[in-house]
């Protein structure tokens, strides 16, 4: 499988929104999170995360594209089929079926939720965010329309309560803190 190096290159080429970069980042983050609570390939799942978007600069006006176009870019690569399914799995480009490909699909928008809810507190840093207030939040249907809640409810499919999803979201973006500049 390519290294994190090597994704990261592709990133930096492709990617040129800041907030971008920072959104497939919490994204590796969360799915590395969720590999460990499931005990599945950590370096897989944060992989799947860390190139889920690398698509979204070229194909944010043809959303059609999206995912088949990062399957694309990513052909001769090595990398596993089930990153490129989890890929594909996250815009409903392929029927979520296994573990990984349900578990993106529920991370996606979690990052954009919890950096929403930063953001809504002036002064406020990641640490300073509990499950309490996210959970909260999540029932405010005002509160960061983007991000899908049905999405994020369906963690329920890979057996985790939308209580410990949050908590666990929350804790793997406060680790890279520094990275999301939050």
């Amino acid at each position: 499988m390519i290294s994190r190096e090597e994704a990261m290159l592709l990133i930096r080429d492709n990617i040129h929104s800041k907030n971008l970069i920072k959104h497939v980042l919490a994204t590796e983050a969360v799915m590395k999170a969720l590999a460990e609570k499931l005990e599945q390939d950590r370096d897989v799942w944060a992989m799947a995360g860390l190139l889920h978007d690398l698509d979204y600069e070229f194909t944010k006006d043809n959303f059609n594209e999206h995912g088949n176009k990062t399957v694309q870019m990513l052909e001769g690569k090595d990398l596993p089929n089930e990153v490129k399914d989890a890929i594909l799995a996250h815009c409903d480009k392929k029927e979520r079926e296994s573990l990984i490909e349900r578990a993106i699909y529920a991370a996606d928008p979690v990052t954009g939720f919890i950096v929403a809810a930063v953001l809504i507190r002036k002064g406020t840093q990641l640490v300073d965010i509990d499950v309490e207030f996210l959970l909260n939040r999540f029932k405010e249907k005002s509160f960061a329309k983007g991000a899908s809640r049905e999405q994020m409810a369906s963690c329920s499919e890979f057996g985790i309560s939308l209580s410990e999803f949050l908590s666990l979201s929350l804790r793997a973006m406060q680790g890279i803190s520094n990275d999301l500049e939050l």
